[in-house]
């Protein structure tokens, strides 16, 4: 059974950083592309990072700058760490693993940044 689960989101103030973390199980981590998205109320997901299996890196213009994916596939785990937080950066935050037609989902982590 695959499971992704999403941790470290919270309220923050502007200007504030987190650093959310993504733990997988099930699936052989090393191989699959990873990526943190974000869905804000109203507003579709969005991708927001992403590291692919030769830890290659990408990040949407929103989040460039300020944002630093990485992956240990010794943990399993995949992280985000979030700086310079503002307030529109406040959504679910959400983990990605994908592979061939494989794709898979966390169950999200809410982030709120707000004075």
């Amino acid at each position: 059974q695959v499971q992704l689960v999403e941790s470290g989101g919270g309220l923050v103030q502007p200007g504030g950083s987190l650093r959310l973390s993504c733990a997988a199980s099930g699936i052989l981590f090393s191989i699959y592309d990873m990526g943190w998205y974000r869905q804000a109320p109203g507003k579709q997901r969005e991708l927001v990072a992403f590291i692919n299996s030769g830890h290659n890196t990408d990040y949407a213009d929103s989040g460039e700058g300020r944002f630093t994916i990485s992956r240990d596939n010794a943990k399993n785990t995949v992280y985000l760490q979030m700086n310079s937080l503002k307030p529109e950066d406040t959504a679910v935050y959400y983990c990605n693993a994908e592979f061939g037609q494989g794709q898979y989902w966390g169950q999200g982590t809410q982030v709120t940044v707000s004075s």
